[in-house]
């Protein structure tokens, strides 16, 4: 499975947001070293946006390509369109749900069977949720210390559209997000522009 494996501090700095959740991720952002020396053209600008979607999802540029035909195909708006499938993912709502720590460490949790949906594994990390689908922690991976602390431990993103169940372990999508919920700081008017070019 192909994905992103670089240094990721160094993508937060050189996009500017903490893409990948870390609390100190920015902290040498305010350094003179990662000043932007020239001003951005409109291609830059465009291009940043869509780098940024990249790395908050996990996701390579041939599957962003497929999100964005098929959010062109939606009578929605475009971006939102866009923003809201993959935040249905499955990698990712293991991720808000508060599985894991990070989205790789989520897509791990995935891609190795620990998850349920609606009490059928499913360790495909691109799996789209419907609304009313429940996330389940698999019983026997309960007792890994390190995903209970991770679950319990740490605090989930606390999102309207998913709801946590502690005593189960699991989550529910109960409703479609709307664009301005989303935990994600990308101006995706300039990701529809990007692609439609």
């Amino acid at each position: 499975m192909a994905r992103y494996r670089g240094p990721r501090f160094k993508q937060c700095r050189r996009l500017g947001v903490n893409v990948c959740g870390h609390p100190k991720a920015m902290d040498r952002a305010g350094s003179a070293s990662f000043a932007r020396r020239k001003k951005p053209t409109d291609y830059s600008r465009q291009l940043t946006e869509k780098q940024k979607l990249k790395a908050y999802y996990g996701v390579l540029e041939k599957q962003l390509h497929r999100y964005f035909e098929k959010a062109l195909k939606s009578s929605m708006n475009t971006g939102d369109a866009l923003v809201i499938s993959l935040e249905r993912r499955l990698d990712n709502a293991v991720y808000r749900i508060g599985f894991g720590n990070s989205i790789r460490l989520a897509r791990q949790l995935v891609s190795h069977g620990h998850i349920l949906v609606n009490g059928k594994k499913v360790d495909i990390p691109s799996y789209q949720l419907n609304v009313g689908d429940v996330v389940t922690l698999k019983e026997k991976s309960r007792n890994n210390e390190h995903f209970k602390e991770c679950f319990l431990g740490h605090p989930a993103f606390n999102l309207p559209y998913f709801e946590r169940n502690t005593d189960e372990f699991s989550g529910k999508l109960t409703r479609l997000p709307e664009r301005n919920e989303i935990p994600v700081q990308v101006n995706d008017q300039l990701v529809v522009e990007f692609y439609s070019r």
